[in-house]
């Protein structure tokens, strides 16, 4: 059997619909021999495995009884793939660009300080009008986890992604200790991808208040682990006055709440966040903010 050049690896629960929308958009790419596509079902109850498994006999399934979380899915697979790519997805996901896979490894040909490429990616229930885009590939701080690519060698050089963030930050978590490892992450914007989410509409979402709270913890969590230990009460304190700022003095006591939360949280952390700390130093600080941003929306030219 063909060893894999390119593995496309999603993790999924309870959106049977969404995945397949993105299995079917994404086929023809498994055509190919030296492509495979693993799907991780993280414990869905809405018959999610059962109508992969019928419906998509060319990809791998795994599927965990009872959930066991988005980054405990995304380490398993990420640590069992003998590709030397691997092209993480979410199920909300798809490629707009055809036949990308070309592009990516060219790139990483290329580029052999590249450990992972973050991918050009529009948030919008419906694909954008037009794809073209006259940015050039570049080297960022981060990547976004709906749409990157690893080159496997760089993921073997890090630790895992840290399971108890349970959801966010995880990219961060990773940049970083790529930065630390002299691997550099670039941004491919020859790849466009269509995240189908409404982001406007998730403010409304009945898990808003979750969302925010796991968002402003997984910050604070980076501070600790990353930054060098005189930067953090500026840090802190410019966050959490901003969240004020914009929310909670504006009414939204939902935000109140979910910073309450949050500092509880990054109290309880605190032995992992020494069990796991690999802080930058002042002069790797410095050269890791001249990076440019992450890039995680990108819109049309109308």
């Amino acid at each position: 059997m063909t060893e894999a050049s390119f593995s496309i690896l999603i993790t999924t629960k309870n959106r049977k619909n969404d995945l397949a929308f993105t299995l079917n958009k994404i086929n023809y790419l498994l055509e190919d021999k030296t492509v495979e596509c693993v799907v991780f079902d993280d414990g869905s109850t809405d018959g999610t495995y059962e109508y992969a498994k019928q419906n998509f006999p060319n990809i791998k399934l795994q599927r965990n009884a009872v959930s066991k979380g988005y980054l405990f899915c995304r380490n398993k697979m990420l640590n069992e793939t003998k590709a030397a790519y691997a092209i993480s997805l979410d199920d909300d996901a798809h490629f707009v660009t055809k036949n990308p896979l070309g592009s990516i490894r060219k790139h990483f040909e290329e580029n052999t300080n590249c450990g992972l490429l973050a991918l050009r990616i529009f948030w919008g229930l419906e694909e954008p009008v037009s794809e073209l885009s006259n940015e050039k590939s570049h080297r960022v701080q981060g990547f976004v986890g709906c749409a990157h690519v690893w080159r496997m060698q760089a993921w073997r050089d890090i630790p895992n992604y840290p399971e108890w963030f349970i959801f966010y930050g995880e990219e961060d978590f990773a940049s970083c200790q790529l930065f630390k490892k002299n691997w550099e992450v670039h941004y491919l914007s020859e790849v466009l991808v269509n995240h189908r989410v409404d982001v406007k509409s998730r403010k409304n979402n009945a898990d808003y208040a979750v969302r925010l709270r796991r968002s402003l913890r997984s910050g604070w969590y980076l501070f600790f682990l990353f930054y060098p230990i005189r930067i953090i009460p500026k840090k802190m304190g410019y966050s959490i006055w901003m969240q004020f700022k914009l929310k909670v003095f504006k009414g939204d006591f939902k935000a109140l709440k979910a910073i309450v939360l949050a500092v509880l949280d990054l109290v309880l952390a605190i032995p992992k966040i020494m069990q796991y700390s690999n802080r930058l130093s002042e002069q790797e600080f410095d050269s890791y903010q001249k990076l440019e941003m992450t890039k995680i929306y990108w819109q049309p030219k109308k």
